[in-house]
């Protein structure tokens, strides 16, 4: 097998937050091409879509021009961002425009590195030859089925899986210099099948994993949608459980939905903890708004829980968050004297 097993979480050579926040320039920046999916899949809130109605939330594609001032504005941080990650909610590859918005932000020199994730379904040469020549770094495959019956009872759709195996494996064969990545979820999985998983995708990417589910978004309780047991003693990665109070993903990421508004937090699949609007406001506007320094406070203090959204966030516990718990109070103290209010 060529590939690594290895999660998808980069986990080398990652900066010491507490040495850094606060941040003049976010590290991550979350840009949803598309909050539309063409799988309904049963473990994710965006493929039930009798709930995303009860939410009113935009469904469909990022306007270009609206991207291209998103990228625009990121002249104005003193330096350029670490990491766009071109997906959030939905399937990327149904905006068409989505080698056009890799080349924008390769050719701005306002973005080092870009990456996003994909159910893999529309993987072709003649949608993926654009993009990989645009100079994406990095795609997520996410597997969801070893066989067409496989496909169909999760994800609700009809997948030729050979073709689908046949599409990656043409992807792998033009991807020049952009990392591949491949998982499942194997809670589902005999021995078997997780055998089949390696022996079938391993020599056509970089990296290759099997994960646990992890009982990530706020609302939306994957257990009863799916017939998946959640496991209590490893995390989605198949590491120790956590115990972080403190989110760490708010001093150094935030989340641009496709219609514009812009999230707190990258799994705000209900849109209750928008913070702002890039239509009607600048990225550094956002990023030095008050409403993320209110929450970037309350979780320094202690006052997470109190957050509705935030006080079951399975994302901490599951998912090897960075902990900056140990340092909250430095982490306080520099915060406050960066807003000027060191009398608080």
């Amino acid at each position: 097998m060529k590939a690594k097993i290895s999660p998808r979480i980069e986990l080398e050579n990652r900066t010491r937050l507490e040495t850094v926040i606060p941040l003049s320039t976010p590290f991550i920046l979350f840009v949803d091409p598309s909050s539309s999916c063409n799988f309904r899949c049963k473990f994710c809130p965006t493929g039930d879509h009798e709930i995303i109605k009860t939410t009113g939330r935009f469904q469909g594609q990022m306007n270009f021009e609206l991207y291209k001032k998103i990228i625009d504005d990121l002249k104005e941080f003193d330096k350029p961002l670490k990491v766009l990650r071109l997906y959030k909610d939905g399937e990327p590859l149904l905006n068409k425009n989505l080698a056009r918005m890799i080349k924008y932000a390769k050719d701005s020199d306002n973005v080092s590195y870009i990456d996003t994730t994909t159910n893999g379904l529309l993987i072709n040469n003649f949608r993926m030859k654009p993009i990989i020549e645009a100079g994406l770094d990095k795609i997520n495959i996410s597997v969801n089925g070893l066989s067409d019956e496989q496909f169909l009872d999760f994800t609700g759709i009809h997948v030729d899986f050979n073709k689908y195996v046949e599409n990656i494996t043409n992807l792998y064969d033009i991807k020049n210099n952009c990392e591949i990545v491949i998982k499942i979820v194997g809670d589902r999985l005999s021995e078997t099948e997780k055998t089949y998983f390696y022996d079938t995708f391993g020599d056509i990417c970089d990296k290759i994993f099997i994960e646990n589910t992890a009982p990530c978004w706020s609302g939306f309780d994957v257990e009863s949608h799916t017939d998946i047991k959640i496991n209590t003693t490893k995390g989605i990665y198949n590491n120790e459980l956590s115990n972080t109070n403190i989110c760490p993903y708010i001093f150094y990421s935030i989340s641009i939905n496709s219609d514009g508004s812009v999230s707190l937090c990258f799994l705000d699949w209900e849109r209750k903890l928008i913070i702002g609007d890039i239509r009607c406001q600048t990225m550094k506007e956002v990023w030095n708004t008050p409403i993320l320094f209110y929450y970037q406070y309350n979780n320094l203090v202690g006052k997470r829980k109190e957050i509705d959204v935030c006080k079951n966030c399975g994302q901490l516990t599951y998912c090897m968050p960075d902990n900056i718990e140990p340092y909250k109070n430095e982490i306080l103290k520099n915060l406050l004297n960066n807003k000027g209010l060191n009398h608080l």
